[in-house]
């Protein structure tokens, strides 16, 4: 079960004028019967709202004035997640003739047409609050207090992660609310703006669009709904004849195949550095230390001893911890067995909290071979979110294979790769259009969306850059591709090998040799060819382009132009 909570605005949502219909009360006593959550998330103050919906049990969690306060209903406990509003500022607004005004915990509310009077009242009495419109309400928060921020103070206690959240509003003050969820949801009544951020707007208005959700998640966890959410997609490159290639990030496996030394690990690291970056739990199966040092998860077993399984699901109780599985200080006999018998535990922990959102399983051909039986029997639930990474992928079991959505092949010989998977799970070959790689380069095939494969130019990641700023920083590039001081008459021969030598020797260099290469767009084309770096090389025709620079003034833009990218010595260090 991937959707474990649903998170549901209340008036123009659940409640038609205050009231919600009795088949809908139906729905949500269903919704609650299926283990999931259900979370309130209002506007309204909290006595208001015990006074009007009599079935608060059903909730979990009810956030409300917006995102300030935090109520269990099971130990009918409060927390104020937000500072009491000023009484002198309420007074204020009481004395320039304010109407209709509510006084929560934290909120304080009107309607229109009094939100100048309010906006001028804050600015006079120098007050940090905001104005949140709701159709025709006007509330006002500290800055920061919303719907999102409640709801994550509600997740917290429940150790649950957005990613597993449906949420459904209809007004203004919604979109923090469906803009933090996995799944965004408006009813039809909802205003045109709510409407078009979400991901999903229901067939029915108000209670009726709610039941529809609910009886979708009920029948199939709305599996059958493959919304295409921008949001939500994993860049993992650019396809060659143009445009992004991104992972769906639900129900999707991937498999990375390819000769050692072809870059899988490069991309599996960009893979999860971006999973990481948009909040997804992930666990990494590491049986060589391969990711000991990836620094967006914690590491869990050493040379001398490996992770135990309860330590793995520990640290995977809190959402925010992404864990790398270290296997090295097993016996290369003990590991698969290892694997194979945390995977049903693993499976139990999603079947719980819908996590660890994304496993990778790094030399997949060793931890789930083709030719040992125990594989297939412990398997017999699909896994879903799954990357596996491989040299070999004909050796690995075939009711893995069949799992895979999308292939990407990288290494030289990404036809033979393909090959190889075809024989496995016995499928016609389809053709390849490329026989040979370059470093950076993969052949991707879309199983899933029945396309032929096609040639990728993967996304560099995080750890990628930061490679490439030491080596063109820091590092030894070769003769070809250094950059030499030389002058108008090639009286020079001054080699700058990377990036701190070039600002060294600029500093240093005469104005008639510094503009000469200025003049010709020498630095510029260094860049581009030699630093492999067009934002920097863009930066610097910009500066090339300029005849109203001094030598001295073109010096300082070039060098705060690397600086900006790349960490370079001060002058006279």
């Amino acid at each position: 079960m991937r959707y474990l909570a649903l998170a549901v605005d209340y008036d123009g949502t659940l409640a038609t004028d205050g009231l919600v219909p009795s088949q809908t009360i139906a729905a949500l006593q269903r919704l609650v019967a299926s283990g999931r959550k259900l979370i309130l998330v209002t506007g309204r103050v909290l006595p208001d709202l015990l006074e009007i919906f009599p079935q608060m049990d059903l909730c979990e969690r009810v956030v409300a004035e917006n995102g300030a306060l935090l109520y269990r209903p099971a130990s009918k406990e409060i927390e104020v997640l937000a500072p009491a509003p000023s009484a002198v500022f309420v007074e204020e607004l009481r004395r320039r003739g304010v109407e209709n005004l509510s006084v929560g915990q934290t909120i304080v509310a009107t309607h229109l047409p009094y939100e100048q009077v309010v906006l001028e009242t804050i600015r006079d009495l120098g007050l940090e609050l905001r104005i949140v419109f709701n159709k025709g309400a006007v509330m006002i928060l500290p800055t920061g207090v919303t719907k999102a921020s409640g709801l994550m103070a509600a997740l917290k206690e429940l150790d649950l992660s957005p990613h597993n959240v449906v949420a459904i509003g209809d007004g203004e003050n919604d979109h923090a609310l469906l803009g933090l969820s996995e799944y965004a949801v408006a009813v039809s009544n909802a205003v045109p703006m709510l409407q078009e951020a979400a991901d999903r707007t229901t067939r029915g208005a108000r209670g009726a669009g709610v039941e529809e959700i609910i009886a979708d998640l009920l029948e199939s966890d709305l599996e059958s709904d493959r919304w295409e959410a921008p949001r939500h997609r994993i860049l993992l490159g650019k396809r060659d004849q143009g445009g992004d290639f991104t992972l769906y990030p639900a129900r999707s496996n991937l498999l990375l195949a390819g000769t050692s030394g072809s870059g899988k690990s490069t991309l599996a690291t960009g893979i999860l550095e971006r999973l990481a970056q948009r909040g997804y739990q992930f666990c990494v199966i590491d049986p060589e230390g391969d990711y000991e040092a990836f620094t967006e998860a914690l590491i869990l077993g050493t040379v001398q001893r490996g992770p135990s399984v309860q330590e793995i699901l520990t640290a995977l109780d809190n959402p925010i911890n992404n864990v790398v599985v270290n296997l090295v200080g097993l016996p290369l006999q003990d590991r698969p067995s290892f694997f194979l018998g945390l995977v049903p535990r693993l499976q139990e922990l999603r079947a719980k909290t819908g996590r660890p959102h994304w496993v990778l399983v790094d030399e997949t051909h060793h931890l789930l071979p083709s030719d040992w039986n125990p594989a297939s029997l412990v398997l017999t639930q699909k896994l879903s979110c799954m990357i596996y990474v491989t040299v070999h992928p004909g050796q690995i079991e075939r009711s893995v294979l069949e799992t895979v959505d999308t292939l990407i092949a990288l290494g030289e010989s990404p036809g033979n790769t393909i090959a190889d998977y075809c024989a496995a799970i016995q499928e016609s070959i389809p053709p390849v259009p490329v026989k040979e790689l370059v470093p950076g380069e993969a052949v991707v095939w879309d199983r899933s969306a029945k396309e032929l494969p096609f040639k990728l130019h993967i996304a560099p990641s995080d750890m990628d850059r930061r490679r490439h700023r030491r080596k063109y920083a820091e590092g030894e590039l070769p003769q070809d591709r250094s950059f030499y001081f030389r002058g108008p008459e090639n009286r020079l021969n001054l080699r700058a090998q990377n990036l701190i030598l070039f600002a060294q020797i600029a500093d240093g260099v005469d104005d008639p040799t510094w503009e000469h290469h200025l003049r010709l767009g020498h630095y510029s084309q260094w860049f581009a060819e030699g630093i492999k770096d067009e934002s920097l090389a863009e930066a610097a025709r910009r500066i090339e382009r300029r005849r109203d620079l001094s030598p001295a003034e073109s010096r300082r833009l070039m060098r705060a132009a690397i600086e900006k990218q790349y960490t370079v010595p001060a002058e006279g260090k």
